[in-house]
């Protein structure tokens, strides 16, 4: 169901969906996105294999409307250095595209994602009502939500996603247990990195959430994950508790979500986080 070195990558866990799918009221838009996402996966084994290269050394963003289809890339709205779109989640994708790339440009002398400057595409308004965010092996691609803000609206969903992008490129960690749990991890320790960065943060001004702001009034939690206190991000009827762990006596041995890839990821998020607050800066 998933290529091992090419991961379909979404930033919302599948337990979350499959908890809503509970609630009848929500089913039927739960199990839809569930499907999409199996979809989606098939597609980005696809899609894994074909590179496009932009201009070396060049930040290059465009941005594509799917007007609520599954048609993609959609239409083009934003390229680079285009006139400032009146749409928010528009101007949030390149916006928040445009921080990752040149924290790793700046930090890292990293040219995009694949280090070849690969053109940054991101399709906004993906579908109706689709509670998801992922990359796709070539670009981002962003739901509005319904039990959820839109997609776009946090930097640090934008940078972990990009992030599995550099992953793919780099260290290509199989996408199933501990190593996917580790894969996960390296896109939450690095879109934690690029939101510091930008806020100019240091590490003890820092939230240390994944997710910060996603949640609608209907939730309650305070972000998807917490790299701090692994566990304690949400607690809600509808959505369920956090269940990641945070050191390995806590280790989740389950064949769900690729062998726990978004759960057990808290126990090296809480060690970057304990590292990260040693050193300060």
């Amino acid at each position: 169901m998933t290529c091992a070195h090419n991961p379909f990558c979404t930033i919302l866990p599948p337990h979350i969906l499959k908890k809503l799918a509970g609630d009848p009221n929500r089913r039927d838009d739960a199990l839809r996105n569930l499907e999409i996402t199996g979809r989606m996966r098939g597609m980005r084994q696809v899609l894994a294999v074909l590179p496009l290269l932009g201009p070396a050394g060049t930040k290059h963003r465009t941005i594509y409307d799917a007007k609520t289809t599954q048609n993609l890339p959609g239409t083009e709205v934003l390229d680079e250095g285009g006139q400032a779109s009146g749409d928010k989640a528009v101007q949030e994708a390149y916006e928040y595209s445009g921080n990752t790339y040149d924290f790793y440009s700046k930090i890292f002398n990293r040219n995009s994602v694949d280090d070849h400057g690969l053109t940054l595409k991101s399709t906004v308004h993906f579908d109706q009502n689709y509670d998801n965010a992922f990359w796709n092996g070539q670009q981002m691609i962003y739901g509005d939500g319904q039990y959820f803000q839109s997609f776009t609206v946090c930097l640090d969903v934008v940078a972990h996603e990009l992030t599995h992008g550099v992953t793919q490129n780099e260290a290509q960690l199989v996408y199933s247990g501990q190593s996917g749990a580790l894969n996960e991890s390296i896109s939450d320790v690095f879109r934690s990195l690029v939101k510091q960065w930008s806020k100019n943060q240091t590490a003890d001004q820092a939230d240390w959430l994944i997710g910060a702001g996603l949640f609608t009034s209907a939730v309650y939690g305070q972000a998807l994950r917490s790299m701090a206190n692994p566990g304690t991000a949400y607690d809600d009827p509808a959505i369920g508790k956090d269940p990641q762990p945070s050191d390995m006596s806590g280790y989740v041995d389950t064949t769900d979500d690729n062998g726990g890839v978004h759960i057990n990821s808290g126990i090296p998020n809480r060690a970057f986080y304990l590292a990260s607050m040693s050193l300060g800066g």
